[in-house]
């Protein structure tokens, strides 16, 4: 199992996933925070990003903040 921090910017105008280290990453979504709208894409571009099923990415820590902390249940292919 994996760990990796998220600075997350939300309502983007530019959806996009950088990689600032090995366990950080910077995350735009175009979709509000509101509802859980923004962690929803968020798994979604996660998953697409390190080739692993979105059920294999769950938010662990910071559901309602900018910084969360994910955790990645398979490894990365």
């Amino acid at each position: 199992m994996r760990r990796i921090e998220l600075k997350v910017i939300a309502r983007a105008k530019k959806e996009e996933v950088l990689k600032l280290s090995e366990d950080s990453y910077k995350i735009k979504v175009s979709s509000p925070p509101e509802k859980g709208k923004a962690n929803k894409r968020i798994i979604e571009l996660l998953s697409e990003e390190l080739g692993v099923k979105k059920q294999d990415v769950r938010i662990v820590a910071g559901e309602t903040s900018n910084k969360k902390i994910v955790e990645i249940r398979s490894e990365c292919s």
